[in-house]
């Protein structure tokens, strides 16, 4: 009874530095916005709202109930992953947080945050196949193989897996039709091949899991495996449709004569060679 009483307030005390983490995060981006509002520079509020609404949704993953059902219930546990790995991702990109911080910080820190993003092993991790191999491959490694029902008893490895899927997405949305600039961002035909092979990915591995009810070695019923393939089918096909829609809108307002609505004096920081 002991044992069990200390996981609960150790996996509240978790949680709730988690929800501090994200709070702090839109308390730092709401406060840049104010500083460009005072200093006359104009941010788009679409793009406000977009990063609060990826803040929000992960709070709406990381606070109980939902937290608490998805350990026991499959369903929930996928609700879960689709909220924190997909669709809070698509808003927080869209919030174009690092375009926001290289106008509000002071140069020197800006190029700082160039030299690293310019990194080799940065570029890697920001190339669209290297973000699909982490992102798709990271959801056939967990429900295809025993580590979902290590994640069950193992608390660690339960928040470094929604921890990888949290940046997994980011990386994979920025990647394929993030606002933000990316170093050796490859043209929209590559992106677009790599989108749809995730489509085709995703999709496949919801059918795996109802066909061959996958994750074996679970406490779950058939019936909740069943309901949680089709939850990541679905919900994977309308994150990853808004997607689609984002990176085709980028095309055609790069084509058009408002093209440079991103490029501020940030992106000509960023493209500038950063001091040594």
């Amino acid at each position: 009874m002991e044992s069990h009483s200390y996981h609960v307030h150790s996996e509240s005390e978790s949680v709730f530095v988690a929800l501090l983490v994200v709070a702090g995060l839109l308390i730092l981006y709401l406060v840049a916005v104010t500083r460009q509002k005072r200093s006359g520079r104009h941010w788009n509020a679409w793009r406000t709202a977009s990063f609060g609404m990826g803040t929000a949704l992960l709070f709406v993953a990381l606070s109980a109930p939902l937290a608490n059902l998805s350990h026991h219930d499959l369903r929930a546990h996928m609700l879960q992953h689709l909220l924190i790995g997909m669709l809070a991702p698509l808003g927080l990109v869209f919030g174009a947080p690092l375009t926001l911080a290289f106008r509000t910080l002071p140069v020197q820190a800006s190029r700082s945050i160039t030299a690293i993003l310019r990194n080799r092993l940065v570029r890697w991790l920001i190339h669209p196949v290297s973000a699909f191999v982490s992102n798709i491959g990271g959801m056939y490694l967990l429900y295809l193989t025993p580590l979902y029902a290590l994640t069950l008893t193992n608390p660690y490895l339960h928040y470094f897996m929604h921890l990888h899927f949290l940046v997994a997405g980011c990386l994979f949305t920025w990647a394929i039709a993030g606002p933000d600039p990316a170093a050796g961002r490859p043209g929209i035909r590559t992106r677009l091949v790599v989108l749809f092979l995730s489509i085709a990915a995703h999709a496949t591995l919801g059918k795996l899991m109802y066909i061959y009810l996958w994750p074996h070695g679970t406490p779950h019923e058939a019936e909740e495996i069943l309901a949680a393939a089709q939850f990541m089918y679905y919900g994977g096909d309308f994150a990853e449709l808004l997607l689609v829609i984002a990176l085709f809108t980028i095309w055609y307002r790069r084509r058009g004569p408002h093209s440079a609505e991103l490029q501020t004096e940030a992106v000509r920081l960023y493209q500038t060679p950063a001091r040594t």
